[in-house]
């Protein structure tokens, strides 16, 4: 399952990007979504590659950002996270779970990275694939 957050804000972003940020649930700075392993939405974050940084988030971390930050679909009913982590690896969607696909997360303790938010994760920035290191940063920033 790959973890999506968004770094960039609104200002200056084109419309292809701007459209699958809007297709990821990523409206503001800060939200983190969840995504399926698939072509479609590899693609999708590989077009918003320029305002968000992504990678492949691990059960414990999933767990954790599950029992903080879900919202249930239903107004003032509680989200059953072990419910919800089985039928994630049913293959369900988020969606389908009963879990709202927006996560808000604070701004990460320490910062994206010395090259700040304008460069790759691999030049020492914070864009881009972060691979299992996205687990770091999603526990930061909870």
């Amino acid at each position: 399952m790959y973890a999506v957050i968004r770094i960039r804000g609104r200002v200056s972003v084109s419309p292809d990007v701007k459209k699958s940020l809007e297709l990821l649930h990523l409206k503001r700075t800060n939200n983190l979504s969840l995504w399926q392993e698939s072509d479609q939405s590899l693609r999708m974050i590989k077009v918003a590659e320029t305002s968000a940084t992504f990678g492949k988030i691990d059960d414990a971390t999933l767990k954790e950002v599950l029992e903080k930050k879900a919202i249930s679909l239903t107004p003032g009913e509680k989200v059953d996270v072990k419910k919800v982590l089985e039928e994630l690896k049913a293959g369900k969607t988020i969606k389908q779970a009963g879990v709202e696909n927006c996560f808000r997360l604070s701004p990460p303790k320490t910062g994206y990275g010395r090259g700040g938010i304008k460069k790759a994760f691999k030049v020492g920035g914070g864009l881009g694939d972060r691979k299992s290191k996205i687990n770091e940063l999603i526990k930061k920033m909870l």
